[in-house]
């Protein structure tokens, strides 16, 4: 007997791919092969694995990509300091492209003929999936469930989820649960009442950040340790790069640190407001700015500055995997040897105070910048300086 083709999913175990689950095996020939990326969401593998095999699903893998998502995804991005539009810290950006990468793996492991995704029609995360199914298996074929099917809303979709018997998840309130995406770096929450831009996000749907005002009155000292630009410690320890975010994760999160209420201009041509959570992200992006700012020169970090917009930019498009990328990483990971030494901060109700910087570089001098007389510092040199500018500023 000839065996089914394969289609690989990428699978949640939540709704939306319960029900893309079911309605690639009621439309399509073929075997699905449930595959779930570990990058540190709230993950209950006896769930997933339970709610497959009630689909009738026989191969279900689920991969520990933890440390590989934030040594190889998460610190690269980092050291480029991508902010989209000034504050996006990029949570859900970062995470498509590592999954994307593994479902093709997996899909070549079992000869499957296809690969499927549970992004909405109107997302960005479609874009970022398929961008990178493409770069790893352009020959593999790619099934959108949103955008060939007759589900047009959430409502459809609960609507279909009962029909066929598929349990329907609840939120705090007892009502059904916003779009929610998480992974070790951040959590983002979307849809409901949130789609008004005019009403406040409730306090209910924050999943890993205390609101500054009910965070403890004592501060929390944290001392980060640096080497060729990545963090490796926290207060002396070091940690593996899952651990450490996720350290920081709990730190700042209790201390009302990392809340981004944002609307953002998505690749496909619209506006979305949504709600990000990056407690450890947060810190380690002003943590890391820090150790620059004493261990590389004024060119190197007006270079990476400058570079930026577009980086950030690329990785919100997707374009993880894109030559452009690879070249710009290749300006923010020039002088990474360089950065090295630790940064001591204050976590306290929202804020992030750097308290002090310790390295051995000596691209900061303190002869040179002392207010104390010395011969390190020629002063003369200063009026040429500034002549030299006048000329130029009517040129």
């Amino acid at each position: 007997m000839k065996s089914k083709r394969r289609i690989v999913l990428a699978y949640s175990g939540g709704l939306d791919t319960s029900i893309i689950l079911k309605w690639l095996q009621e439309n399509y020939d073929a075997e699905v092969i449930a595959y779930t990326a570990d990058i540190g969401q709230k993950i209950d593998k006896k769930k997933i694995i339970r709610n497959a095999k009630k689909l009738g699903v026989k191969k279900i893998i689920i991969e520990n990509l933890k440390d590989v998502f934030v040594k190889d995804y998460v610190y690269p991005m980092l050291r480029g300091h991508a902010l989209y539009e000034g504050i996006y810290l990029l949570g859900t950006s970062i995470a498509r492209p590592l999954i994307a990468k593994r479902q093709i793996a997996i899909a070549k492991k079992f000869k499957a003929y296809a690969v499927s995704h549970g992004s909405t029609g109107k997302g960005n995360d479609q874009v970022r999936f398929e961008l990178g199914y493409h770069y790893f298996g352009p020959k593999i074929e790619i099934i959108a469930p949103w955008r060939k099917w007759k589900l047009n809303s959430r409502t459809d979709l609960i609507n279909y989820a009962k029909k066929k018997n598929i349990p329907i998840p609840k939120d705090k309130k007892g009502a059904p649960p916003f779009s929610i995406d998480d992974n070790l770096y951040h959590t983002s929450t979307e849809g409901k009442i949130l789609e008004n831009p005019k009403n406040s996000a409730p306090e209910f749907i924050f999943q890993r950040t205390i609101s500054p005002e009910k965070s403890p009155n004592k501060y929390t000292i944290v001392n980060i340790g640096f080497k060729n630009g990545d963090p490796i410690t926290i207060n002396g320890k070091k940690l593996s790069p899952s651990n450490l975010l996720e350290k920081l994760n709990v730190l700042a999160g209790k201390n009302g640190i990392g809340r981004v209420d944002l609307v953002e201009n998505r690749f496909i041509g619209i506006k979305s407001r949504g709600v990000y959570e990056t407690p450890g992200g947060t810190v380690l992006m002003l943590a890391h700015r820090a150790i620059e700012s004493v261990t590389l020169d004024k060119k190197t970090m007006h270079k990476k500055d400058e570079v930026m917009p577009r980086y950030a930019e690329l990785i919100y498009n997707g374009y993880w995997f894109s030559k452009e990328r690879f070249k710009i990483q290749k300006i923010v990971d020039l002088k990474k040897s360089k950065v090295h030494g630790s940064i001591k901060l204050k976590l306290y109700k929202g804020n992030v105070t750097i308290l002090s910087r310790e390295t051995k570089s000596t691209a900061y001098s303190i002869k040179k910048v002392s207010f104390e007389e010395n011969k390190t510092f020629n002063k003369s040199n200063v009026e040429r300086f500034i002549n030299f500018h006048k000329k130029k500023l009517r040129n």
